[in-house]
């Protein structure tokens, strides 16, 4: 990527308000049907597995996999789509989702076709999060971008509390193959809308194209702190339902309770802190990941007090959604080329820590129980936001320079 921002002759012509509020809509509802789709299975494990006569284990796939196929295409696809003009590519990312999730619902369908659906969906969505971002930030003023950023993460955090939670319940009373048929129709609706009132223009043109403020150390900062903040976070929550029971002592329609307790605080979390972003970019950042390392570290220590476990997992829902809706927003402003590679690199960075966080309390899991998986998150979260008080002392000390060195 490139230090040095290229700034465009000329920027397009904003759209009326009603319009552009219309296409931040459209993309909310995007990312609300994306995320469910790759989280619905695990709402419909048992249904799926027995309907398609394959274990527990190969249902659970379907969620890692997709996760995966994020992780290793999101940077390639960002690359080569760098120049396809934004209305055609999200209209085809969106006819992608919608084709892939009715092939999905066809009856009859075998395990194998439902996992090259699922790779498809994958794909598209890897490159959406890449450009949904820059494509509604480019419809308002530069001094708005952590706005809309926040706007866009409400739409990703809906999928949590109602996207899959609907969809569980859908399926437990129609089968399986309905929610994800729905979910076509969902995809069909954002694809009218977007093509329809998406204005044309090319990539490179409008402030959102590249950072607002490049700087390698700086997004190079954001990307640490992604990785160790998630693969911390997913350290422990991967097995939070063990947690809950085992050591919480919750029954297992309590655990479900808390759970949606956990996405609405991730909704509030970001709805909150959505429109603070442009004013405090740092303190964004560094307070959810601050408050992740309480909740890991206050789970590890009084996670057998079922009311204190309930307000934890909340904490740790709030802090999770918030910090990745702020590197998003940040990596806006220092990427140090085009946008769309740097918030794939972002993507790929947050899932890595996913599969990372997964595998690693995992193998932890034998020798320090379900509760050192949460102690272990919490460090690895604590060194997150080491990095970041790095990089603020590392800042403090260049301006000291500076003003040293002109006589300040």
């Amino acid at each position: 990527m490139e230090n040095v921002r290229r700034v465009p002759e000329a920027a397009p012509a904003r759209p009326a308000a009603v319009r552009r509020a219309a296409v931040v809509a459209a993309l909310m509802l995007a990312a609300f049907t994306f995320n469910t789709t790759e989280n619905l299975p695990v709402g419909l494990l048992t249904l799926m597995a027995d309907d398609l006569r394959v274990s527990l284990a190969a249902v659970g796939a379907l969620v890692t996999g997709y996760g995966l196929t994020v992780a290793v295409v999101s940077l390639p696809l960002a690359h080569v789509t760098r120049s396809v003009p934004r209305r055609h590519l999200l209209a085809g990312l969106l006819g992608l989702l919608a084709v892939g999730s009715w092939v999905s619902a066809l009856g009859g369908v075998s395990y194998g076709v439902l996992l090259a659906a699922r790779v498809a969906t994958a794909l598209a969505q890897a490159a959406f999060w890449a450009v949904m971002g820059p494509v509604a930030v480019g419809l308002f003023p530069p001094e708005r971008r952590g706005r809309i950023i926040g706007l866009l993460s409400v739409g990703g955090s809906l999928a949590t509390v109602a996207g899959v939670p609907a969809g569980t319940w859908l399926g437990g009373h129609t089968g399986w193959r309905t929610p994800f048929a729905l979910l076509g129709v969902l995809a069909l609706v954002s694809l009218v809308m977007i093509g329809v009132l998406l204005p044309s223009s090319r990539p490179e043109d409008g402030h959102s194209a590249y950072g607002a403020t490049p700087d390698r150390r700086g997004f190079s900062v954001v990307l640490a702190v992604t990785v160790l903040s998630v693969t911390g976070a997913f350290a422990g929550f991967t097995y939070v339902v063990v947690f809950l029971q085992q050591v919480s002592g919750f029954s297992e329609e309590a655990v479900s309770a808390v759970l949606l307790a956990f996405g609405g605080a991730a909704l509030a979390g970001v709805t909150v802190a959505g429109p603070l972003l442009d004013r405090f970019p740092r303190a964004t950042l560094t307070v959810p990941v601050a408050a992740q390392a309480v909740a890991l570290l206050g789970l590890r220590a009084a996670g057998h007090v079922p009311a204190a476990a309930v307000v934890l997992v909340m904490l740790l829902g709030a802090a999770v959604a918030t910090t990745f809706m702020a590197t998003q927003s940040r990596v806006l402003s220092v990427a140090p080329g085009r946008t769309e590679t740097a918030l794939a690199a972002n993507s790929a960075a947050y899932n890595v820590g996913i599969a990372a966080g997964a595998l690693l309390g995992g193998a932890l899991l034998p020798a320090v129980g379900v509760r050192g998986t949460f102690l272990v998150g919490g460090l690895l979260t604590v060194g997150a936001l080491a990095v970041l008080a790095w990089a603020g002392a590392e800042g403090r000390a260049g301006i000291g320079r500076y003003r040293a060195g002109v006589g300040l």
